[in-house]
Formats: structure tokens, C-alpha cells, sequence
């Protein structure tokens, strides 16, 4: 059987409420061994760490979404490290800027993305980064606190975090990969109209690509429109296997090999 690791899906949603069980099944049956739930804000990281502690093939990430951060205060604080600090906590996520929605005013953004860059360092545990329209600034943003972790001889030099749905060019990428990050593949590279994103990706290493299917979002082609799940992943790691030039089982493997040294979690 394939070994398959879903590194980005939203298992707390509504919209699982009725089947998660037998949602997890599935991903089971396909080869999935390993899935993380990333946070949108403090309730959801709440709800998340419930789960994690009840189905222990997923892991948390947790923190605040930068469309849900009109709100944010820096009362947070305690209550975000708190949760940080669970032992099913492998990363800080979902963290970083959306230009595209702007839900959140962009200096607010940029501040909520700061700090939680900020707690990330603290507690030693990689970020999954949200980008919409706003690659350039997250990269220089990246850069400067990758230099950080450098200078204070943090570990997550080597493992600092993977940028989810990656929608950047190959220069981005080659950025990116230049700080040890990752780079989140989805559902969107399987779409009939998504060419030049599948040229990007074919011009990029399997070491530093991780799997997603950021369910129940953005389902892969022929599912386009229906509600995703996990289980989908195998999708996403055929086309990947195709663009590379690499065997569908070599592509389940070193991608999840590359998420199990991101998150630090159980093989």
C-alpha cells in the first residue's frame, strides 16, 4: 500500500460533522497515515486539539488566519502559546497574509502575522503559511525572520515551515526552498485550466513538496466542485508522479518523508 500523508485539511469543519469517521476511513484505505488540521483561529485550534485527541493519526496546527484577524488583540497571547504547547501541536498555522479577500486590514495582517512568526520561534515549531496575492511580502517577511533562527541557532532553520496551496512563480519557489521551506501542492494542480501552475511545479523538487488536499475545499479534478476530502490526496500525488517523471509510490514516500521531517511527528 501506498504511504500517503495529507499535511493540510480542515477535518474540524461543519461540513464532516455527519461522516468524519468514515471520512478518516477512507484516507486510511488509500494509505493516508498522517494528517494535520491546521487552526483559523483560537476557538477552531480549540476544537482541533478535541479531535487530535481522539483520532491520533491527525495532528494540530494551530493559530490565526489572517482573514479572521479584524478582531485580533494581543490578549490572544496566552491563550494561543497555551495551545501551542500541546503535545499534538507539531506547527503554528494557519498564519500569514491574504490580498486577495482583505478581510483584515493588511497592517493588521502584518502585525498578526508578525507576532505569530514571533511565537513560532518561541516554541520551536514550524509555521504553515497562508498566501494570497501577497507572495512577494510573505517572502521578505520569511526572510528576515529565517535570518533570526539563524542567528539564535534555532533548529527550525532546517524545518521552518511549508507555504500552503503554493500559487508562486519558480523564482518564488527557488526563494523559498533557499530557507528550507516547503512547498504545499493541491487540488488546483490537477485543474484542466491550470497549466502554468503544473509548469511551475514540474520545474521544482519532489525533497521539498509536501502533499495537501485542503479539505473540504478545492476538491482535485474529476471531484472540481464537490465537497474534498483526504482520501483525494492519491489525485493530487498522480499528477504530481506525471510532472516529475517519478513513480506514484516514490512520490507518496519522499513526500512523506518531507512532512514527517517538517512536523517532527511519530514515522
Amino acid at each position: 500500500m501506498l504511504h500517503l500523508t495529507d499535511s493540510h485539511c480542515h477535518l474540524d469543519f461543519s461540513s464532516f460533522d455527519g461522516d468524519r469517521n468514515e471520512v478518516l476511513q477512507r484516507a486510511s484505505h488509500t494509505g493516508i497515515r498522517r494528517l494535520l488540521n491546521p487552526g483559523l483561529d483560537l476557538d477552531s485550534s480549540r476544537r482541533i486539539l478535541e479531535l487530535v485527541e481522539t483520532y491520533p493519526q491527525l495532528y494540530a496546527a494551530v493559530g490565526i488566519h489572517p482573514n479572521e484577524g479584524s478582531g485580533w488583540k494581543s490578549a490572544a497571547l496566552p491563550g494561543l502559546h497555551r495551545l501551542a504547547q500541546h503535545p499534538k501541536t507539531v506547527a503554528v498555522g494557519e498564519i500569514g497574509l491574504d490580498y486577495y479577500r482583505e478581510e483584515t486590514p493588511r497592517e493588521t495582517q502584518r502585525e498578526l502575522f508578525q507576532y505569530q512568526l514571533d511565537l513560532a520561534a518561541e516554541v520551536e515549531k514550524p509555521v504553515v503559511i497562508h498566501s494570497r496575492q501577497a507572495m512577494d511580502e510573505i517572502l521578505g517577511m520569511l526572510r528576515v525572520w529565517h535570518a533570526r533562527l539563524v542567528d539564535d541557532n534555532s533548529p527550525l532553520v532546517r524545518r521552518p515551515g511549508v507555504l500552503h496551496a503554493f500559487e508562486g512563480t519558480v523564482d518564488h519557489a527557488r526563494q523559498a526552498i533557499g530557507m528550507n521551506f516547503f512547498l504545499g501542492i493541491g487540488g488546483p494542480v490537477t485543474f484542466r485550466n491550470a497549466q502554468a501552475r503544473r509548469d511551475v511545479l514540474a520545474e521544482l523538487p519532489l525533497e521539498h513538496m509536501l502533499l495537501e488536499t485542503d479539505s473540504p475545499l478545492v476538491a482535485p479534478h474529476p471531484h472540481r466542485g464537490q465537497r474534498n476530502e483526504p482520501a483525494y490526496v492519491r489525485l493530487i500525488a498522480e499528477t504530481v508522479a506525471g510532472l516529475v517523471g517519478q513513480p506514484l509510490e516514490t512520490v507518496a514516500e519522499v513526500t512523506s518523508n518531507n512532512a514527517t521531517r517538517l512536523f517532527a511527528w511519530s514515522p
